[in-house]
């Protein structure tokens, strides 16, 4: 039997179709299902209560929106990520931004979480290098039940934070574990 292959989307395909429903992004035109369980949602939910508290703390011109996509220019790639830090002040220079959710520069951006899940490897390599390209100047890697490659959080895989600090176009990579904190 011979399988044909699924129909790549453009991005505003994907927006048009996808847009709302948080359950998908969109990786080089291919759609790929975010298969998020209730634990995945509370550490979400956890880690973004203590940012905004930080936010508010600091009287930050910062605001954490329900949901959000990330358009990469010049290629077919939208991300939805778990939380993400926004700059106000910046808004004005997204073209998106006032008909719809999409942030398209690094700039508008001042921290994007990823919380992992069984699609670790797209968090640990591929939104790491995008990022970056991207200019987000910070990318946590929050990996509650330890499912990364022991190339990312070493051996023996144990739950692990990864602290991504953006250095000229490269991030700087800082693991904590139980213990290391």
């Amino acid at each position: 039997m011979i399988q044909s292959a699924s129909k790549l989307l453009t991005v505003d395909e994907f927006i048009t179709q996808y847009g709302d429903s948080p359950d998908y992004e969109l990786i080089d035109g291919e759609l790929i299902n975010m298969e998020a369980t209730g634990l995945h949602e509370q550490v979400v939910a956890f880690v973004g209560r203590k940012l905004n508290v930080e936010i508010d703390r600091q009287n930050l011109p910062y605001f954490i929106p329900h949901r959000c996509l990330i358009k990469l220019l010049g290629t077919e790639t939208a991300f939805r990520p778990d939380l993400i830090v926004l700059a106000q002040t910046q808004l004005v220079n997204e073209p998106l931004w006032q008909q719809e959710p999409v942030i398209t520069s690094g700039n508008s951006i001042k921290l994007i979480v990823e919380v992992v899940s069984t699609n670790w490897q797209n968090d640990y390599a591929r939104k790491v290098e995008d990022y970056a390209i991207l200019g987000v100047p910070e990318y946590w890697i929050v990996d509650y039940l330890g499912l990364g490659g022991r190339e990312y959080i070493g051996k023996p895989k144990q739950p692990t934070i990864t602290i991504c600090t953006l250095v000229e176009d490269e991030y700087q990579k800082q693991l904590f574990r139980v213990g290391y904190l």
